[in-house]
């Protein structure tokens, strides 16, 4: 049978981020993305992202249950780190109308103090970010989630559409991981053992079938939903519906002062940009 270590959505806990409500952690999640994306206050920057690692560590989520995602997203912020100083190797000069430069390339590539300090700041948005998506996602049920969505104003259709597809990753993870363990079983190496180019190969050849399976299951469910007429009313109720406590309460006004942070330090720094070089 499947380690369920290896399994990425939901996970039970005690914790009091999976007490909380669906809704209020999913506001918390956006409004806190939103201050940290328009920010380029490191000093902001930073708070939330050891306020992010520090609640990361509070949800007992072991890495290596998400380590296939930590590393998608750690090569994804590498090439976006390096793309971006390709394309503007001097735009942090231009913002912050300093020039500090450590090493000489040729041509534009002079890497500078400023860019640097600039690309940190990039890099401080995925720390904030990242982890509270992943927090998000493996404390809370889907069906929660779902009626989590609603609560904010988004129709129930989609709501229930986004519940199924949380719903159906870690089946399709454990199908996919059962075939795979099948086919080495059987002599068909897919480890890293094996060369890159088998290891595509053969992961392919698992891959393919399961997307058109998926399809299959897909049309059998919307198939269901419609015989018991899904959709027929403009409101539902929730089995997994959790209301408001205090806590969610706090969490939520907390999300909003951050916000109304992130928008005074535009005042304070005079635009979007913290400069130490002022």
């Amino acid at each position: 049978m499947l380690n369920q270590q290896k399994l990425i959505g939901y996970h039970a806990g005690t914790t009091f981020l999976h007490r909380l409500s669906g809704a209020s952690k999913l506001i918390f999640f956006l409004v806190v993305s939103v201050a940290a994306m328009v920010s380029y206050d490191t000093r902001f920057l930073l708070f939330i992202a050891l306020a992010s690692l520090a609640l990361f560590r509070l949800s007992h989520i072991r890495l290596r249950d998400i380590s296939f995602v930590l590393a998608f997203a750690g090569a994804f912020a590498a090439l976006n780190i390096l793309m971006v100083y390709l394309f503007a190797p001097q735009y942090a000069v231009e913002i912050y109308g300093a020039k500090d430069v450590l090493w000489t390339g040729f041509g534009a590539y002079n890497l500078t103090s400023q860019e640097l300090f600039y690309l940190l700041n990039l890099l401080l948005k995925y720390f904030s970010t990242i982890p509270l998506a992943l927090i998000f996602l493996m404390t809370t049920q889907p069906s929660q989630f779902a009626s989590s969505l609603n609560q904010i104003g988004i129709s129930y259709k989609i709501a229930y559409a986004v519940s199924l597809t949380l719903r159906y990753i870690p089946d399709l993870q454990e199908e996919f991981y059962l075939i795979k363990m099948s086919q080495e079983a059987r002599g068909l190496e897919l480890s890293k053992k094996a060369k890159l180019a088998q290891r595509v190969k053969g992961n392919l050849q698992i891959i393919t079938p399961l997307i058109f399976s998926s399809l299959e299951r897909i049309n059998t469910i919307a198939t269901a939903m419609e015989l018991r007429r899904f959709g027929k009313n403009k409101k539902r109720t929730w089995y997994t519906y959790q209301a408001f406590g205090k806590l969610d309460f706090l969490v939520m006004a907390l999300a909003a002062a951050l916000f109304l942070l992130s928008l005074s330090l535009f005042a304070v720094n005079q635009g979007r940009f913290y400069n130490p070089w002022a």
